[in-house]
């Protein structure tokens, strides 16, 4: 623990990585968006349906906030826990960084969640705290572009 106070367990190497997007399991994607559009003043960047979800993107002009709603019990609704919850929260890093970070978390005992070979990977870390998930930067929905 005393090494992490330092602050010096990011090789000097590597950009900074950067916490971009949260995703949240909400039971009305359209009442939870308009919450966020009219308390916040969030700007709607997208809305679509992927496989078993709806989503629907809002940014503050910095973060992706994602709000998700699931179709049906499916192991990525169940991947987060019973009812609404955060889904979970998404880093940027260097593209060409990506396997290497996927190696460190591999070495750090993470549990993979998403498919091998996937653009984004999910990933539980050890000892808890829910589900992150590590992206290329400029991928488009960090910007809602998507």
């Amino acid at each position: 623990m005393q090494q992490l106070l330092k602050g010096d367990i990011m090789p000097a190497a590597r950009s900074k990585p950067r916490i971009t997007h949260i995703a949240l399991k909400v039971e009305d994607v359209r009442r939870a968006a308009e919450f966020y559009e009219k308390v916040f003043g969030f700007r709607l960047t997208s809305s679509y349906r992927e496989r078993d979800h709806l989503s629907v993107h809002l940014t503050d002009g910095n973060i992706d906030l994602a709000l998700v709603k699931f179709d049906r019990d499916t192991d990525a609704a169940r991947a987060a826990g019973a009812g609404p919850c955060i889904h979970h929260f998404g880093i940027d890093v260097e593209k060409d960084e990506m396997d290497a970070y996927v190696a460190e978390l591999r070495e750090h005992g993470c549990e993979f969640i998403s498919d091998p070979g996937a653009v984004t990977v999910k990933f539980r870390v050890p000892g808890g705290g829910g589900i992150s998930e590590i992206a290329p930067m400029g991928w488009p929905f960090r910007k809602g572009e998507g």
